[in-house]
């Protein structure tokens, strides 16, 4: 069943976290992160919306990346229940797409609820003052639209915009994607 994204408040401050990256095992924190745009992505390794648009992401953030835009990417699903979600199947499927970002792994699954994330993939674009200003869709491709090809056209734009420090429009529609896999409480 596909999901929406909530939409955290435009003008929301980045909030801060360390988590280990599955590729290098070194602690990315926010505070250590280049004082440029981030863009903060919640995937998976087995969410359908996430493999959809996966090559087209990587993609885009691989090249957005030499444009001064830093991005991460994190996984925050519950692996006792979705075990290809833990980090050694993450570390895998990074080197195998090409990552040059780094893949964190919440495994507490608090970073997921400070920013509000609810579904893979969810996307939260911040300026360089670390605060929000796009949360929104990839794209308005999805799995079952099998004509709509993956472009990013919505990230582009976003990330353009922040990029030459102009503002976003309001107009930004949630991402949709499978729901956070979270623990049992």
């Amino acid at each position: 069943m596909a999901v929406e994204s909530r939409m955290l408040a435009l003008g929301t401050v980045a909030p801060d976290f360390a988590l280990p990256d599955v590729v290098s095992g070194k602690t990315v924190t926010l505070a250590g992160l280049p004082a440029r745009p981030l863009l903060v992505a919640f995937i998976c390794n087995h969410c359908p919306f996430v493999k959809h648009i996966l090559s087209g992401f990587v993609a885009f953030a691989n090249e957005y990346r030499g444009k001064g835009l830093e991005v991460i990417a994190i996984s925050s699903n519950d692996v006792a229940s979705h075990p290809q979600d833990g980090p050694r199947p993450m570390a895998e499927l990074a080197r195998d797409s090409g990552f040059a970002f780094p893949y964190l792994y919440d495994e507490s699954q608090s970073v997921a609820r400070a920013y509000d994330a609810v579904c893979t993939p969810d996307f939260f674009l911040f300026d360089g003052q670390r605060k929000l200003v796009y949360r929104g869709q990839f794209d308005d491709s999805r799995p079952m639209k099998l004509l709509t090809k993956v472009t990013g056209a919505d990230m582009r734009a976003a990330a353009d915009a922040v990029l030459r420090g102009q503002p976003l429009t309001g107009n930004q529609k949630p991402s949709v994607g499978c729901s956070i896999k979270w623990k049992a409480a």
